[in-house]
This record gives structure tokens, C-alpha cells and sequence, in this order.
């Protein structure tokens, strides 16, 4: 089959499935071969951006959608969604940001972390789809974990979590909390990185 025969039937199923789309479906349905398969894809991408298009095919784990670029949210909404635009709170930020770093984290470890009450933070996360439950934990009592969904790699634009920039270099202080001010302070200052070991979570501990 023709590449550019491939192409457009590939565009087809991603444009009619209006998801995300496996690349074993895709493989099912072209019968050919997995690497081949993510090379013409691709070179479809780099396609769209060659030729301005609004449209771009981004890839999500071990999947594709088709989806309209990014920036040009602005012009669409007002046409296409009615409803009030997501806003996240800086709790809400903060909380999606311990489980992206932390999956199939628990919300006792996530109200651990951040000191207060999680629960309005996780339901609102819940309701826009930016995390999912991910089953029970072995932890007594089996608490609910958490981990962030495809939505979040969607807003964020990662095609996976391993994409997620490292988290700054901190140190602890005698009640093993992290030095805030030193966070801080290192933020602004252009100074070589070094690595320091992030503590280990509680479930790790407990083996």
C-alpha cells in the first residue's frame, strides 16, 4: 500500500474515532508493522507543521488523537463550548502536581504533603478528568490511589509523564521539612545543580 494511501486512512480513523486511538488498533487495522506504522505517523506530523494546518496528530502514551492546535483555543471555545472555562485553583495545581510526580498516590499522603485538606482538590480534579482512581492501595485500611489521566498530558502538552521537567533540588531540616526559604533563594540563583535524594514515600518505608 501506497504511503500516502496510509496516511489518509490513518487521518480518517483518528478524524471518525474523535479519541484516542491505540497504535495496536492502528496496527490492526493497516496490518503493518509497529515501526512503520510510528514512522508514517511521524512524518505526518511533521506534514501538519510544515503546512500550517490546524490540526496535529499527538501521541499519548502508546496512543494518537487528532486535535486542533493549541493555539487556537481562543477562536474556538467561544464557537464550540459554552461553558465556563476550567479554572484550577493553586491548591487544585498543587495537588495535581504531587500526583503526577507521585503515581498511585494515596489522598492521606497527598494531605501529608501539603498539610491541609485534599478531598475538594481531588473531587474537582476527578471532574475534569485530569486524574483517574487507580484501584486500592495495600496500605491498612486499602485507601483509594490517584493518578493523573491522559487529559492532564493533553492540557500540559507531554506525551508522557517521563516528560515532566525535575523537580528543584531542596534540603531538609531537623523536622524533615523542606527549607522553603533556601527553595527558594536557589530558584533566582544561577548556580550548578546538584542531586539530592527525594525521601522516600511512606508505602516504601513499610516493606
Amino acid at each position: 500500500m501506497e504511503i500516502d494511501r496510509i496516511k489518509s486512512i490513518i487521518e480518517a480513523i483518528l478524524f471518525a474515532a474523535g479519541r484516542q486511538v491505540s497504535i495496536k488498533e492502528l496496527m490492526i487495522s493497516l496490518e503493518i508493522p509497529k515501526e512503520d506504522l510510528e514512522n508514517i505517523i511521524v512524518s505526518m506530523q511533521e506534514d501538519y507543521k510544515i503546512q500550517n494546518r490546524g490540526i496535529e496528530i499527538i501521541k499519548l502514551e502508546d496512543s494518537y488523537q487528532l486535535c486542533t492546535k493549541k493555539e487556537l483555543y481562543e477562536y474556538l471555545y467561544p464557537i464550540l463550548d459554552k461553558r465556563a472555562k476550567p479554572n484550577l485553583s493553586n491548591a487544585a495545581l498543587e495537588t495535581l502536581a504531587i500526583i503526577a510526580y507521585n503515581p498511585r498516590v494515596t489522598r492521606a499522603e497527598i494531605e501529608s504533603i501539603r498539610g491541609v485538606s485534599a478531598d475538594a482538590c481531588i473531587y474537582k480534579l476527578l471532574e475534569y478528568g485530569l486524574i483517574k482512581e487507580a484501584g486500592k492501595s495495600d496500605l491498612p485500611g486499602k485507601p483509594m490511589t490517584y493518578v493523573t489521566s491522559n487529559e492532564f498530558l493533553k492540557m500540559f502538552g507531554y506525551t508522557s509523564l517521563n516528560e515532566l521537567p525535575e523537580l528543584p533540588r531542596y534540603k531538609l531540616d531537623e523536622n524533615q521539612q523542606i527549607v522553603i526559604d533556601d527553595l527558594v533563594e536557589n530558584s533566582t540563583e544561577n548556580t550548578k545543580e546538584q542531586e539530592v535524594p527525594e525521601p522516600e514515600r511512606e508505602e516504601e518505608t513499610n516493606k
